[in-house]
């Protein structure tokens, strides 16, 4: 059987991430979506998306193909439930379709979404979760941390918790063999589960309150506040304080500065002192730009800060307001507020912002990932290539 992850129609609600990744790709808790459901599954997966991001994510079909909403989170009575599903037919929560068996063919997104609506339907009890909106990456971060705690640790030990290192609630703490923790640490665990994943390094004096991921290779600075729920993604850098942030992977917030409750792409980096507010003075509900309805919409939350796109860039003292979107490659600088939403591709802040040259982009996207021994294939381009076109309209 072939599992196939295909995108929601919450896709464009999850903008400006699903620019550059499908639905499945987006990083919540301590693994993607793709991740949670291939250790479910124990089967790698491939992708239906939109068509400028089939080359990046490429799609396999066979005669027997099984395919997953990518926005759901998987679970393993999920996957015994699709498993159990007869070819012909789609499994259904309320509204949302968690999976469907569809024998050979293949199609693009919007016919495959056209063929579910007519197969019958095989009702599923019980609770589902799925991602819908963009803060639902952050807001849903502290069950996910939780649910992939368990299912990453489940039936495994620990590494031993360095001598120098203060800790409470130590059996919801998970050391992976070749993470490192420095003297000086203080982490409570009893506020949820702390994972330290593989080479990570959480260096002197961190103060860690969980829950928390911190993921293979990434580093945790000298003196940082951490609260959860918050994950550092794969190979990201943080420092100064933080409060209930996604950092999907190779981004950078080094040094001192604020970001709460919100969402960091991939190669991503805050310069210093850059502060990000999450509450409004007044307290008042939190307003969002949504880029495809291209209009403000409510997220009936008081706390929601800053939204960065995959390789977007801030200078220092950079500050941004409540609700900020900002979109893919932007490079931003100068003092005061800039927008609260930044299109794809700007250069510039408060004080006017210009087209972002595209190959300049590229020259800075394709720095940044030689830094990690990585580089821009030429599919990757077409896909910023599209964003950037599409960016201008």
């Amino acid at each position: 059987m072939h599992y196939i992850l295909f995108d929601d129609t919450c896709r464009d609600r999850l903008l400006p991430f699903t620019h550059t990744r499908p639905v499945a790709d987006v990083r919540c808790g301590i693994l993607t979506m793709r991740e949670r459901w291939e250790l479910c599954t124990k089967e790698k997966t491939a992708t239906l998306t939109e068509q400028y991001l089939q080359q990046v994510y490429p799609l396999h079909t066979g005669s027997d193909n099984m395919y997953i909403n990518g926005a759901v989170f998987g679970t393993h009575a999920l996957t015994t439930a699709i498993q159990d599903l007869q070819p012909g037919h789609k499994l259904v929560h309320g509204e949302v379709i968690i999976a469907a068996r569809i024998p050979g063919g293949s199609f693009d997104i919007r016919a495959f979404h056209d063929h579910i609506q007519a197969l019958p339907a095989q009702l599923l009890e019980g609770e589902v979760h799925a991602l819908k909106n963009v803060w639902d990456i952050f807001t849903f971060n502290d069950r996910a941390i939780r649910d992939d705690f368990h299912l990453l640790t489940k039936g495994r030990k620990s590494a031993p918790i360095p001598d120098g290192v203060v800790v409470t609630g130590s059996e919801q703490v998970f050391l992976e063999d070749s993470a490192k923790v420095y003297a000086g640490c203080i982490i409570n665990a009893t506020t949820g589960p702390v994972y330290i994943g593989a080479d990570a390094e959480i260096l002197e004096g961190t103060l860690i309150r969980g829950p928390l991921a911190a993921c293979a290779h990434s580093v945790i600075k000298m003196g940082a506040k951490i609260y959860g729920a918050t994950t550092i993604g794969p190979g990201c850098k943080v420092g100064g304080e933080i409060n209930n942030a996604v950092f999907f992977a190779n981004s950078n917030k080094s040094h001192d500065g604020y970001l709460g409750n919100a969402v960091i792409g991939e190669w991503c980096n805050l310069g210093a002192d850059t502060n990000a507010s999450n509450l409004k003075n007044n307290y008042d509900e939190i307003k969002i730009w949504d880029e495809a309805a291209n209009r403000s919409v409510r997220t009936g939350l008081t706390f929601c800060g800053l939204m960065m796109g995959d390789h977007s860039k801030c200078a220092i003292n950079t500050m941004f307001n409540t609700g900020t979107i900002v979109g893919v490659s932007c490079n931003i600088f100068g003092g005061g507020f800039p927008e609260k939403f930044v299109r794809s591709f700007s250069w510039g802040g408060s004080e006017g912002v210009v087209p972002y040259d595209f190959n300049r982009a590229m020259e800075t996207a394709g720095r940044m990932m030689a830094r990690r021994n990585l580089q821009l294939s030429a599919a990757d381009i077409e896909m910023y290539r599209h964003i950037y076109n599409n960016s201008r309209n």
